[in-house]
């Protein structure tokens, strides 16, 4: 597989014996520690967001009863506080409950939290990794060789440049042999569009005409963030969206002030939440009734068409969690402020008919906190939702949110929640941890693999000290 592609990286990984050798060695990194059964806490050095929100994903992928892991850590202090960190790679044998020892993909560290790498696996099984993507084109790296059951190495080569510029990538298996990532073309108020590769990643190719467009008009300063996720039969991709005016103080200051508060708000605070599904194959784009829409979209046409919930403005800053229930529909996970700015709750989100409605589950502490939703097998719902006691406010590492992560549960089609446990670790050495990010780990095929989340946590809240969780509840 691409043979005329540079080598650029060389990992060995003793993945039988448990160990890794990089090009330098990691001494900072410590042994996993087990907090119980089934939560491991690997890596240090974490910083904000050192494992993604649900914009950029996934970050974790099962191949052979090995989940492959990628994060940004092994940072250190900055000049600016936000820590250098390299975009890492780590390795947990399933069987055997270890992980290996981490590896940097990179010589060079970024204070750019938005570097944070992705991974996944094409169907020739071999893995991909693709960082440093915030309005550029990042890196792609291809393993050389397809990951089987022996590898005991890992050679890396250079993979094609998939577009000149991306933020937020997110890639997904579709149907006919093709992947598809979606990504945000460029700066805050660009547009959103998606590419295709059939040869897996060697060639991309995208629509005649990019999927959303807020700021179309180039005078109105809408952004959007944007969460997705592939259809039953993977022939379409469902996405979710909120919607913000990105205008700069000195261009109108006025427009920041937010009426339900009365108050001025930031940029920080995204509404509404607005839907679409996209058919990769003909480039058609649908709104929530099955309109054909004209695309891009832009901010007049998405508020008229595809807005799903006016939220009057209340304010979130992270787009809902997507999944899709029982019967193969789109439904959200959505964190939104309430009576003030620093209360918030989390929503669950579904079209019932013509209408779009949407049930309290529980409360949050903050509007960038991330969780995740699962349907299983038997049609139970799984929300896993980042809550506490307070708003969490000030400090590098808190100001995107964090808190306590739970497991909340609904037996009938999100019309009644119920706490079930907690998931992020307590107890002596823990007690003011806060935890964000949660987020599954996918199989080779793109598939949900079961008994298996991610997050990462971290106790001082000016310092890229994060550490990274995995839960596994497979046996």
């Amino acid at each position: 597989m691409l043979a005329e592609a540079v080598v650029v990286l060389l990992m060995v990984f003793c993945i039988d014996c448990g160990n890794s050798v990089a090009q330098e060695p990691l001494a900072r990194h410590t042994a996993t520690t087990q907090v119980d059964e089934h939560l491991h806490r690997f890596a240090e050095g974490g910083k904000f967001k050192m494992l993604y929100d649900a914009r950029q994903r996934p970050q974790g992928i099962l191949v052979n009863d090995f989940v492959f892991i990628v994060y940004n850590g092994d940072a250190r202090p900055s000049s600016n506080g936000k820590g250098r960190a390299y975009p890492m790679l780590i390795c947990y044998d399933r069987k055997k409950k270890k992980f290996n020892s981490p590896i940097r993909l990179a010589n060079e560290s970024s204070t750019d939290h938005h570097d944070s790498p992705i991974i996944w696996a094409d169907r020739d099984g071999h893995l991909h990794v693709l960082y440093g993507c915030h309005r550029s084109p990042g890196v792609h790296l291809v393993t050389a060789d397809p990951v089987g059951n022996d590898a005991v190495e890992i050679r890396w080569v250079k993979g094609a440049q998939i577009a000149p510029r991306m933020s937020y990538p997110c890639v997904f298996r579709m149907t006919d042999g093709k992947d598809l990532i979606y990504y945000r073309t460029d700066g805050h108020t660009s547009s959103w569009t998606y590419r295709m590769t059939a040869d897996n990643g060697r060639s991309w190719s995208g629509p005649k005409n990019d999927v959303t467009d807020l700021d179309a008009g180039g005078r109105l300063d809408w952004s959007s963030y944007q969460t997705k996720i592939p259809s039953l039969d993977r022939k379409s991709l469902h996405v979710v969206y909120t919607d913000y005016d990105d205008n700069k103080k000195h261009f109108n200051e006025q427009r920041f002030f937010n009426p339900k508060y009365r108050t001025f708000v930031s940029n920080e605070w995204k509404y509404n939440l607005s839907y679409i599904r996209i058919e990769p194959e003909s480039g058609r784009v649908f709104n929530g009734q099955g309109r054909v829409m004209e695309t891009p979209i832009d901010i007049d046409t998405s508020e008229q068409s595809c807005e799903i919930w006016d939220t009057n403005w209340r304010g979130a800053g992270v787009p809902p969690a997507v999944a899709l229930n029982d019967q193969g529909a789109p439904v959200f996970l959505h964190v939104l402020s309430g009576d003030s700015l620093e209360q918030h709750d989390y929503y669950y989100v579904r079209k019932t008919g013509r209408d779009w409605k949407k049930t309290r589950i529980t409360s949050s502490t903050h509007q960038w906190n991330s969780g995740h939703l699962a349907c299983d097998e038997h049609g139970v719902l799984h929300a896993y939702v980042v809550t506490g006691a307070k708003y969490l406010r000030g400090g590098y590492m808190d100001r995107h949110g964090g808190g306590v992560i739970e497991e909340w549960r609904s037996k009938d089609s999100g019309e009644r929640w119920e706490k079930v446990r907690q998931v992020s670790p307590m107890g002596p050495g823990y007690e003011s941890w806060r935890f964000n990010n949660v987020q599954p780990v996918l199989n080779a095929d793109g598939s949900i693999a079961k008994g298996i989340l991610l997050f990462y946590g971290w106790n001082k809240k000016d310092e890229p000290n994060a550490s990274a969780f995995l839960i596994d509840r497979t046996q």
